[in-house]
Order: C-alpha cells, then structure tokens, then sequence
C-alpha cells in the first residue's frame, strides 16, 4: 500500500483472510453485512467501542466518519453497516459522528471480489467530500466494518487529508489476517 494517509488503523478483532478457514466472527460480520441482520449492528458497535477504550483515551477526535456507500449499493443492501457501527460508537464515547461528510462519487465492484491491488484501482477516487462540509484541521476516526487490504480506508483518508484534515484515525470491527 505503500505509506497510508492514515495515521494508524486500530480493529475491535482480528479472523482469517482465506474464507475456507471458519470464524464465528466472519459468520456474524456476513450476517450483519448480507444478510441483511441490522440488529447486530448496535451490540457490534457496542462491542467495538466498549473493548478498546484505551483507544478513545488517547486521542481527542473531533468527529466520527463512517466510510460511505454508493447510493445504488445502499438502496440494494437498505442500510450501512459502517453507520450502524459509527452510530453506537459516538453514542458511548459522546463523539459527534457525521455521515454526510464523505460520499462514494463514483460506484465501486465490491472489494471481497478482488486482489489486493486490484482493491486499490478499484477505490482510487471512489470518494468525495460533501462541498457542505469542512474537515479543515480536524482529527477525524473513519469507522468500516472489516479491513482487509486497508484500500478503502486509505482512499478515505486520502480524499480527507486532501481536504484539510489534521489526522485520520481507523477504527474497524475487524481485521482479516493471513
């Protein structure tokens, strides 16, 4: 990935990159995500927020971003599983969290399908900011649900460091590993 536009990327958990290996948390993450199961977003949210506060000690974010869908995929799929958890978080820690800061400008393959690198062509310039909005000095925490080859969260990161943020934090429910 080379250098990342994040400062430092942090999961509640880790699980296997390779899908033939069985994870309980892999299991419950493609529930919530295709299958469609929005209530255990909140006690995943809860879960993230809850187990690593030394994380939230350390720093004094600003605002919460979760990483956006594209509007056809969010129709699709009917909600965003990075809301849900963005929303729990800000409710424990009493951090703003905004939405509509970030917006997928440009549809995207979904990344499960793709290579490593592939993923980063797949998301370069994907993103944009909301005109409406102002991240200018801002330390920011851009919450996903699983990060896998970190392409999503850097192009993130990348389109809000380029807009003036101070620093970009990650906060993922998950990681996979190999």
């Amino acid at each position: 990935m080379g250098t990342p536009y994040f400062l430092r990327a942090r999961a509640w958990a880790c699980y296997p990159r390779e899908e033939d290996k069985e994870h309980p948390l892999r299991e419950v993450v493609q529930r919530f995500k295709y299958g469609r199961k929005v209530s255990l977003g909140k006690p995943l949210g809860r879960l993230m927020a809850r187990d690593c506060s030394d994380f939230f000690l350390e720093y004094p974010w600003d605002t919460i971003v979760p990483v956006p869908l594209h509007p056809r995929r969010l129709r699709w799929r009917g909600f965003n599983q990075a809301v849900i958890l963005a929303r729990e978080v800000s409710r424990l820690w009493q951090l703003p969290m905004d939405p509509f800061i970030l917006f997928r400008s440009r549809e995207t393959l979904p990344q499960t399908q793709l290579p490593e690198e592939e993923r980063r062509k797949n998301v370069r310039r994907a993103f944009s900011l909301n005109p409406a909005k102002s991240v200018e000095g801002k330390t920011l925490l851009l919450v996903d649900d699983v990060y896998t080859s970190g392409a999503t969260v850097n192009e993130c990161s990348r389109t809000l460091m380029r807009a003036g943020a101070k620093e970009v934090h990650v906060f993922t429910l998950a990681r996979t590993v190999s």
